[in-house]
């Protein structure tokens, strides 16, 4: 074997240790690159956490924070109650052959995630209302936030205390999103697209909205 057959020998050793580096060095690059897309997907997921939750906060804040009396607020959840009974009735009126299976406004929130059938009416109720998901949000947090200690008024009783319950919500509701729904809400209602609501709401209204767990 001569030096030139020695060195081609030695040089096809080396490009091959330099190959295997090479792909150990592409299979770590590759891992690494994993990590961080994992990392990443984490980081974003627990961004939108943190903004979903400070979301929520500010809503709850929002709803509790306005001084109203025992009137203005049974005045205001009344309006609430009669939105939130205007969506399901209309939902269920589009989707006759599935009235047995959303008997409130909770099951529909619920299965529409997973029913296009169900979620499609329901975008379809809220273009007509008017309304959006971020609406729906706010009036069933204002629900739950205020139904225990409320008692709800009929239109009529409504309109004897207060002429334009839109200058009461402007004057009292400071966050602007809040208040936005909230006028969203009662013009749903003077429409005279929203159902009244039966004489004794809070009893079967309970499942309207999923309870709440301390």
């Amino acid at each position: 074997m001569n030096n030139e057959t020695t060195t081609l020998i030695s040089l096809k050793k080396a490009m091959k240790r330099v190959d295997h580096k090479l792909q150990a060095l592409e299979a770590q690059f590759k891992e690494l690159d994993f990590i961080k897309d994992s990392l990443t997907q984490k980081f974003e997921h627990h961004s939108k956490a943190l903004a979903s939750q400070a979301a929520q906060d500010e809503l709850w804040t929002a709803v509790l924070a306005p001084k109203f009396t025992s009137m203005e607020l049974n005045i205001l959840h009344s309006y609430v109650i009669d939105v939130l009974v205007c969506l399901h009735t209309h939902v269920v009126e589009k989707l006759p052959d599935l009235v047995r299976g959303l008997p409130t406004l909770a099951s529909v929130l619920r299965r529409k995630v997973k029913n296009g059938r169900i979620r499609a009416v329901w975008e379809s109720v809220l273009e007509e209302c008017g309304l959006q998901e971020g609406d729906i949000r706010a009036l069933c947090t204002f629900f739950i936030a205020h139904g225990n200690k409320t008692e709800y008024y009929v239109a009529k009783v409504r309109h004897m205390y207060i002429r334009d319950v839109s200058v009461l919500i402007t004057n009292m509701v400071k966050n602007q999103s809040l208040q936005g729904v909230l006028l969203r809400a009662v013009q749903v209602v003077e429409k005279g697209k929203a159902v009244s609501a039966p004489e004794e709401p809070k009893s079967s209204l309970k499942e309207l909205i999923p309870s709440v767990k301390n």
